[in-house]
């Protein structure tokens, strides 16, 4: 698959929350109630949050198949060592191409000095549970995270050492 990676900049909020919307939708509906979709897109992804999270030093990388944007992830660190995945979406119908694992290795090789990589998935995310599983990730704890609105997360919390 000739896939192409480009860091993204406050000029492609619109199309991460366009990104963000599709996948969701899609993807997220076994898993927990529209409802909840709804409230955790606005929660995540309207403008004025994405771009805060910039602001807060997430760094966005987007993933294009001939031409056409696919998805992306987001990852932030404090120490420039420790690394948390905070996003990290492929649109539906490219899943199961490698497309996932090639950006997760293209974003792994910007990582000069990383140690770890942490992230929080929903416990019923078998897939994408699974995907983390084959890149070398273990489970470090099980959380229920109250997000608001009557919803919450009910994640694993993983990570990988690199």
């Amino acid at each position: 698959m000739n896939l192409k990676f480009k860091k993204a900049t406050k000029a492609d909020v619109a199309l991460i929350a366009q990104l963000a919307d599709s996948i969701w939708r899609k993807h997220y509906i076994t898993i927990i109630t529209m409802k909840q979709i709804d409230y955790m897109l606005e929660l995540m992804y309207s403008p004025v949050s994405l771009e805060k999270q910039m602001d807060e030093g997430h760094e966005f990388t987007l993933v294009y198949s001939k031409e056409k944007p696919i998805g992306y992830i987001s990852l932030s660190t404090v120490d420039g060592k420790n690394y948390f995945l905070h996003k990290f979406y492929i649109e539906v119908e490219d899943q199961g191409k490698g497309v996932g694992s090639e950006l997760f290795s293209h974003v792994l090789q910007q990582m000069k000095n990383a140690e770890s990589i942490e992230l929080c998935v929903n416990r019923e995310n078998f897939k994408t549970v699974n995907f983390y599983f084959k890149h070398g990730f273990v489970i470090k704890k099980i959380i229920n995270q109250d997000i608001g609105g009557g919803f919450f997360m009910n994640d694993f919390v993983m990570i990988k050492m690199i």
